[in-house]
């Protein structure tokens, strides 16, 4: 392309020609057609501008591909069946805006208010949301059937119409599982998926990832064992499988739970450790499912999942042993939700247990996680183990003065009863149990049933009772007394002291 005119044009395209169907070795590279050989002469302004710049090579390559593409523009873009699919895809808005609304009427009157409250009462609310999209889908469907019918081609149309079937997919996931964590996932896998198809380059793309493979075991030629390998479609397709039946061992392990709930012969025990079972059997069937429905062999992971085992054992056996906790303390039933527990320095009642912790609620209305070990190795005071009428002790003195200490001990025992909470029956005792250094000291004993509600706050109620009463019975409530004799000292002290006006004797002489 060194020349203007119209006979070097002509050689040119010869040169052209014979140099695209052959390489330095003389096998065939490509064929280029009449049109795209004619295209190259008309673009030979633009070598003209590249050639200085680039090269003659470089700017023959650049003209060709150029070439190419306007002759592949102006052969598919630039036809009439093309403008005919465009004007199909616009057109069909407009029956599907005519009729949007209408079958969301439809599904909101026949399809919603049949099907029962839950993921079907979600799903059919989702399409009636994306009525008018789904009607755009149902006509656009009926024009390819047409154009189909007619023996035209219908590609750009079913690019489009995958286009919006991803769009429908992703919104109705979105819509149905309220998760904005799943919703992202489902964008970034089916809408990849539906552009790759609607352009034609989803096969490609799925051989290349078929290329793509690791070898895990070395297979056995004499034995006729092959060579266990993943490729990164079997990656890719096990990862959606397994999100997709992650969500449906979630959804099946709620509604199981939620019917073991209504069960009223199971105890809280049972039905805590049925769906802690579940939790942990239902995502691991889901991931072998997965492998399963991707052809994956499981046996050829015997060694090397040996290996990784025992790395996630030792790294994991705090985790491991939280698990193996919650389920012994959920099968011996030394503890259940509901149940009013003091561990450590934590005084609460049970709202949950789950795979590694118990949540305790506290009377402060903080949510306490303590970790399912600590019940087994620590140990817990369980108040409502068995039976939650529980007792509690108000212990108090009184004067040596006051001779009467049946009368004290009849009054505040008929005292105790009067506080809320307080049960008649086992009725309050009284005891009298030491004789102290200071005052005669009781220890009043009553019962609640319902620990839930708090300890100190009643015991603090039983003893404001105690003290209003003593106060108007004129009882004293003794404090610890000490007396001081001073036998010795090399200090002089004054003869008489102003404060008191006790006289004292000097070292020698014992004070008056």
């Amino acid at each position: 392309m060194q020349s203007s005119d119209g006979s070097e044009s002509a050689g040119q395209a010869e040169v052209s020609t014979e140099a695209s169907t052959q390489t330095a070795a003389g096998q065939p590279v490509q064929e280029l057609s009449p049109e795209v050989i004619a295209m190259e002469g008309n673009l030979q302004p633009v070598y003209e501008t590249l050639e200085p710049l680039l090269g003659a090579e470089q700017a023959e390559s650049i003209t060709r591909i150029l070439s190419q593409a306007l002759v592949w523009g102006r052969d598919s873009l630039l036809t009439w069946n093309m403008l005919l699919q465009l004007g199909l895809l616009m057109g069909a808005m407009i029956p599907a805006i005519m009729f949007g609304p209408r079958l969301k009427q439809f599904i909101i009157n026949q399809v919603t208010q049949r099907v029962p409250y839950g993921i079907l009462k979600r799903a059919a609310r989702a399409l009636a949301t994306i009525a008018t999209p789904i009607a755009l889908f149902i006509t656009i469907s009926i024009f390819i059937a047409a154009l189909g019918a007619m023996g035209q081609s219908t590609g750009v149309m079913e690019a489009g119409r995958s286009l919006l079937s991803a769009w429908i997919l992703v919104r109705l996931v979105t819509l149905i599982i309220q998760s904005p964590f799943w919703s992202k996932v489902a964008f970034y896998t089916i809408w990849p998926i539906m552009a790759l198809d609607a352009f034609g380059v989803l096969d490609n793309v799925l051989f290349q990832l078929e290329q793509m493979s690791v070898t895990l075991s070395p297979g056995d030629a004499e034995q006729g064992i092959p060579a266990a390998k993943i490729t990164l479609l079997d990656v890719f397709r096990a990862a959606i499988i397994f999100g997709l039946f992650f969500w449906l061992a979630n959804v099946l392990s709620n509604f199981i739970t939620s019917r073991i709930e209504k069960v009223d012969e199971l105890n809280p025990s049972l039905k805590a450790m049925f769906s802690k079972i579940l939790d942990l059997v239902l995502p691991i069937v889901a991931l072998l499912l997965a492998l399963q429905f991707v052809g994956f062999n499981l046996a050829s992971l015997a060694i090397f999942g040996g290996a990784v085992g025992l790395g996630i054992g030792l790294g994991l056996q705090r985790l491991i042993s939280n698990f193996a906790a919650g389920i012994t303390l959920l099968a011996d039933k030394s503890i259940k939700p509901g149940d009013v527990i003091e561990v450590e320095d934590t005084f609460g009642w049970i709202t949950a247990m789950n795979t590694r912790y118990v949540a305790v609620r506290t009377r402060d209305g903080t949510e306490h996680l303590v970790p399912n070990d600590t019940f087994m190795n620590e140990g817990v005071i369980n108040w409502s183990h068995q039976d939650k009428v529980v007792r509690i002790h108000a212990p108090f003195g009184i004067t040596y003065g006051h001779r009467d200490v049946r009368q004290v001990q009849k009054a505040v025992e008929d005292l105790a009863v009067t506080v809320d909470r307080v049960l008649e029956k086992p009725r309050p005792r009284c005891n009298l149990v030491e004789f102290g250094d200071s005052s005669v000291n009781f220890d009043l004993r009553f019962w609640i049933n319902d620990p839930r509600n708090g300890i100190t706050n009643v015991r603090s109620d039983v003893m404001m009772a105690i003290w209003d009463w003593l106060h108007e019975q004129e009882i004293e409530i003794p404090f610890p007394q000490r007396d001081l004799h001073i036998r010795s000292s090399s200090i002089s002290l004054p003869a008489e002291m102003p404060a008191t006006g006790v006289r004292l004797g000097t070292p020698e002489e014992p004070g008056s």
